[in-house]
């Protein structure tokens, strides 16, 4: 995975995983919404760039520093858990080997049969 960092870089912007859904799900934005806050007043409160918090909330980080958790559930009167849900993938089997059907028997196998 590639990561960046910017200035106010508390949280690392990763690349996707294949299409899937990550399994860890951000409520950023639930949280915003309940208490009547935008991005960018919170961006202010904790000082972290309005870009990071995006990366954040729109779940592409790759990491959170816990120096910046702590700000963040500070400013929103939150626990970690109340900022972040798992949601368990679905299992996907691998693809498994061709199997052929046998071929036909030939000759006096056949016939012994």
């Amino acid at each position: 995975m590639r990561g960046e960092q910017h200035d106010g870089g508390s949280v690392m912007a990763a690349d996707g995983d294949a299409g899937q859904p990550p399994p860890i799900q951000v409520r950023l934005d639930d949280l915003l919404a309940e208490r009547g806050m935008t991005l960018a007043a919170l961006s202010e409160r904790v000082g972290i760039t309005v870009v990071n918090l995006s990366i954040l909330k729109n779940g592409r980080a790759r990491a959170v520093r816990f120096s910046t958790l702590a700000r963040l559930c500070q400013a929103l009167h939150c626990q970690p858990g109340d900022l972040f849900s798992y949601q368990e993938r679905p299992a996907v089997s691998p693809p498994g080997p061709v199997v052929s059907p046998p071929a036909p028997a030939r000759g006096r196998r056949a016939a012994e049969g």
